[in-house]
């Protein structure tokens, strides 16, 4: 004769069904809004194994880790105590904290209620149970954390999580840090899988070019608007399913994401008044990180957009120039004289821009000192740099004593420099009212920037607004401010 079936066990078996059933039971009722429902519908797809490889991003503080990184794993290792999981993030310590709030779930009650055969070690008996891994007692099921190119050591892995491999802009926006996540990725992680593995990206986005574009770049990548998506694809394992929920929603409304055009993500936590005010102070920036979108929709990293100015202030507090020399044969010199105002901002008076040889230029950037009164004049020492320099001094000397020449190495990657400082710059620099017609190949060279850097012939003029925005930019302190000189 069939038993009938406790309530208790009735209620276990719904919620080890439905990744949002133990979401509420662990979080309480009031935890799922309309969006970290169809998220978390989306993260059972994945832990039941109906999807086999997973992007989604999500704009900052929406609770993306909470349900992919602390919840999911715990859920996935109650379904199956065997299971190997591996956490991945940009830092070993924020790798660490995501394997102390899965062990914290774990332990709690609601947790061995609904899955009372994964336990942890207690310390009396031979199981793992720390911040980089712990064991499941009884069972041949683990979780190891890592940071960004650390080691994935020991047995295979079944889930693989990576939850923000990049810290800031500043880092996804390096070459160098880019490429050294990818041979992460493809030398390190995936030699980690098999065949039966699953792997989660979640992230917010920095860059085109960072993991996530570089997937799309390689592989196939499909947009995910409906659970029967899924279905219709299940018999696909060399794909990618990719779920982008937008602060704000401009794409079209799908099943997942039924908002209607300019709905926030979750009103309740920011508001579109509140999203809207962070997009007017850096649009590209939105784009790419509230939105999923790192390509700016103009596809320019300035525009035509720099305020300008008829008259210069009569009040500047410093007369400074920024020079770089030409890298290679048809690069361009770049030498800006400017003034810093009270106002914090920087004006911009005079640019040589030009691809004259050396002994050209050398007079031609001690003509422009001596005509705008410069006080002090920064040269980068790359590349030459310092002789530029002494040759710049000596000319200058001949005629006034007030210019004080510093020639520096600059080791920062020239396209994180860039990219990392391009909203400053826009709402720093203050351009004359006729600087298209004073100067029109610098004009062009900025206006027409493009955000993907490869994407840029020329990177002379924007290195030189940069560099001045590092060396002039205002550091607000107690009873004023001060600038680096």
């Amino acid at each position: 004769m069939a038993t009938i079936a406790s309530r208790e066990d009735l209620e276990r078996e719904l919620i080890a069904r439905a990744f949002p059933l133990f979401a509420h039971v662990i979080r309480g009722k009031d935890f799922l809004t309309p969006f970290h429902l169809s998220y978390y519908k989306v993260l059972n797809e994945f832990a039941q194994g109906r999807i086999k490889r997973l992007i989604i991003t999500v704009p900052p503080q929406h609770g993306k880790s909470e349900g992919s990184t602390r919840l999911l794993p715990a859920y996935m290792l109650g379904l199956n105590p065997d299971l190997k999981i591996a956490i991945a993030s940009y830092a070993d310590t924020l790798a660490k904290s995501f394997n102390r709030s899965v062990q914290r779930t774990i332990t709690e009650n609601n947790y061995s209620l609904v899955f009372p055969d994964t336990k942890l070690s207690e310390g009396d008996d031979k199981y793992a149970k720390n911040s980089k891994v712990f064991e499941v007692v009884g069972h041949k099921g683990e979780l190891r954390s890592t940071g960004r190119g650390g080691p994935l050591t020991g047995n295979a892995v079944d889930i693989m999580i990576m939850d923000d491999l990049y810290k800031d802009a500043k880092e996804a926006n390096s070459p160098v840090i880019r490429e050294a996540t990818w041979e992460w990725y493809t030398s390190t992680a995936k030699t980690r899988l098999h065949n039966d593995s699953q792997e989660l990206i979640v992230f917010t986005r920095w860059h085109e070019d960072d993991l996530i574009g570089s997937i799309e770049a390689k592989e196939t990548v499909i947009e995910l608007k409906a659970l029967s998506d899924i279905i219709e694809n299940d018999n696909r394992t060399d794909v990618w399913y990719k779920l982008n929920f937008e602060a704000i929603k401009e794409s079209e409304s799908t099943e997942l994401d039924p908002r209607q055009y300019g709905e926030p993500l979750w009103g309740e936590r920011h508001s579109l008044s509140m999203l809207n005010a962070k997009r007017n102070l850096d649009k590209l920036k939105f784009d790419c990180m509230y939105q999923g979108s790192p390509m700016s929709k103009e596809g320019l990293l300035y525009g035509d957009g720099f305020s300008t100015y008829y008259t210069l202030p009569t009040d500047t507090i410093k007369k400074g120039n920024y020079t770089d020399t030409a890298d290679m044969g048809d690069d361009y010199l770049c030498s800006i004289c400017y003034e810093v105002g009270r106002d914090k901002n920087i004006y911009i008076n005079d640019v040589y821009y030009t691809q004259e040889p050396m002994e050209v230029t050398e007079g031609g950037v001690a003509d422009m000192l001596i005509l705008n009164h410069t006080r002090t004049a920064y040269v980068e020492s790359n590349n030459g740099g310092r002789g530029f320099a002494r040759a710049v001094v000596k000319l200058v000397t001949k005629v006034t004593k007030l210019t004080t020449v510093k020639w520096f190495h600059q080791s920062t990657n020239k396209e994180s420099r860039i990219l990392t400082n391009a909203s400053t710059v826009k709402n720093c620099i203050i351009m004359p009212e006729d600087w298209k017609k004073k100067w029109p190949q610098f004009y062009l060279h900025i206006v027409g920037y493009k955000r993907k850097y490869s994407a840029n012939k020329f990177h002379d003029a924007s290195d030189v607004l940069t560099g001045i925005i590092e060396k002039e930019i205002a550091v607000v302190k107690k009873g004023g401010f001060q600038r680096e000189n």
